[in-house]
This record gives structure tokens, sequence and C-alpha cells, in this order.
């Protein structure tokens, strides 16, 4: 059946706080300025609303690194409990990207995720820090890649530089999410729609200073900000599914002279796939391939591959 969930994502510019300024009053200021930047997105009633990388540091061409590790001691929870509240009180999920400090004295570049009832459900921490990163500023490398089982569907996460990394994005394809939410400092180009193609996954990107967008399964823009407003919702169903065009086509006018306008078959052109898409409340995607024999791309492709093992040419 039709799983639509809406996603909005915020891309300010990191907010600009002059040196010196008092820690609690850095602070106060940054739960102000986020406090107007969810009031553009609130009234559309988002399911998950996704900030960007380090959403609650000043901005470091006036904040200098000496001054930042004591704001964020300063600063301990109270971002995040402001996010919890409101994720409350709007019965939304919120993905909050802080440093926050580790046990060892180190530094973790994590993404929060708070849930509908405004508790933290889990943690994802940056895979790939760069190496200014993890010389300079001290951050340690995370090292698992979880799936947040929301409900609306299963959530992964990359952060930044992330998504530079193969290993990283092979692990989260078996995983097989549902959506993957990006919150970066770094737009990563058409990296965006390798993730989101090589998963078969929506992918939500919240850039800071940067298009922020939601990408389809096929790694089309599904919808972005502007140069002009720096934040965008959008509704995707998730109850999809990608399908090579090759064995499955000969299906296509039987299954829209059935379930009509209850069946999108998008094909975004040069890929040679389409997004099949139920609108349904009484029928999912699965029943549809089902009905129709239809086959995935995933199957597909390893069909194509068994053949070559078959030849003998297993490895080659």
């Amino acid at each position: 059946m039709a799983k639509p969930v809406t996603i909005s994502c915020l891309g300010p510019r990191p907010l600009a706080i002059a040196s010196g300024t008092p820690a609690t009053e850095a602070t106060d200021r940054m739960i102000r300025h986020w406090r107007d930047q969810l009031e553009k997105v609130l009234p559309d009633r988002p399911d998950l609303i996704v900030l960007p990388e380090a959403c609650d540091r000043p901005d470091p061409l006036g904040f200098p690194l000496e001054e930042q590790l004591p704001y964020y001691r300063a600063r301990g929870n109270r971002v995040r409990d402001f996010l919890a509240d409101v994720a409350k009180r709007h019965r939304c999920y919120i993905a909050y990207p802080a440093l926050s400090e580790a046990a060892d004295g180190g530094w973790l570049n994590e993404m929060q995720l708070i849930d509908r009832e405004g508790r933290v459900m889990g943690t994802y921490r940056k895979n790939y820090p760069t190496p200014d990163e993890s010389g300079r500023r001290n951050v340690r490398s995370g090292t698992e890649a979880p799936i947040f089982e929301c409900d609306f569907g299963r959530v992964a996460a990359a952060i930044c530089f992330d998504l530079n990394f193969e290993e990283l994005l092979r692990r989260y394809s078996a995983s097989k999410p549902d959506l993957i939410v990006f919150p970066s400092m770094y737009h990563g180009g058409l990296m965006q729609s390798h993730w989101a193609y090589s998963c078969r996954a929506h992918f939500a990107g919240a850039v800071a200073g940067g298009p922020c967008t939601i990408l389809t399964p096929l790694g089309t823009v599904a919808a972005s900000s502007t140069n002009y407003y720096s934040y965008v919702t959008a509704t995707v169903n998730l109850d999809c599914a990608v399908l090579h065009i090759d064995g499955n086509e000969a299906h296509w006018p039987a299954i829209k002279w059935k379930y009509g306008r209850e069946v999108t078959i998008w094909e975004p052109g040069y890929l040679g796939c389409v997004l099949l898409t139920s609108e349904s409340e009484t029928f999912g995607v699965d029943e549809i391939i089902d009905e129709f024999g239809l086959e995935r791309v995933d199957d597909y492709f390893d069909r194509t591959r068994n053949s070559r093992i078959e030849e003998g040419y297993a490895g080659k």
C-alpha cells in the first residue's frame, strides 16, 4: 500500500556569531536561530526534518576552533533538548547532526535521530572524517552503519565526506534502506544520485549553504531548495521498486489498464529502469510484482552475473 512520507530538509548557512561571545549566549542564539528556521517547514507537518552537518556550530569564519570546543561543552544537550521538544509537539522525526565529546576526550561528528515522542532512537557517527577533522580537530571515526526502524520505513545515514567511500555504500546497499538521510557541508554532486540508485532508496540531503535535495531511487531529483530559499519539503512514496525494462515492459499496458492511477510506472530516460510505485490503499508494490511475474533490477543483474559464472568467467 502507498507509504507517503513528507520530508523537510533545511540548509541555511552556519549562524554567524562573533568571536568572544559567551558560550551560554551563543547557545541561546543558536536555539533562536533554529526555532526561526523550523517555522518555515513545520506548517507542512513533515514526518521527518533533516538538519545539516554540525548544525549548531557557529560559522567558523568568525568563531575559531579554540572557542568552538568550550562552546560545545557549555551547549551540552540544550539544542538537542530543544529539538526533542519540537519533535514531540509536532509529532515528527528530527535528524540532529552535531559534534559531541567522546569519553576519551576526543570528538564525535554524529547524527542523533529523534523520534515523534522526542526520544533519541539512535545515533550515526561519521565513518570517514576528513584528515583535518581527525587530526587538528581530534574527531574520532565511527564504525557502524545502523539502520533506523522508523514508523514509515527503514532509514540510513551518511555525513558529508562519507559519500566518497564505497565501503560504506556497500554496507548500506546490502541493508536495503528505504531512505538515506545526508546532513552535510558538502553537496556531493553526482555522488548523491549514485548512492540513491545503488541503494534503490530515496535520498534526503540537507547541505549547509548549498542546495537541499530529495532524490528518487533512480537518482533523479524529486525536489530541491533554490537560490532564494534554503529549505525544501516534499512528499515521497516509499512503496516502490526499481525494475529494469528488459522482460518487464511487456506487462506495463496490462498493469495500467487494470490499476490505472493506482500504479505509477515512471521512466526517467537513458537508465533502462523504471520506478514502479503503488498509490493504492489496498495493495502494495510487492503484490503487483507477484501478480505479473515482474523481476526487480537486482534480481535481473544477478541473473546476468550467474550467466558469466556458468560460462566460466567468475571473478574475471
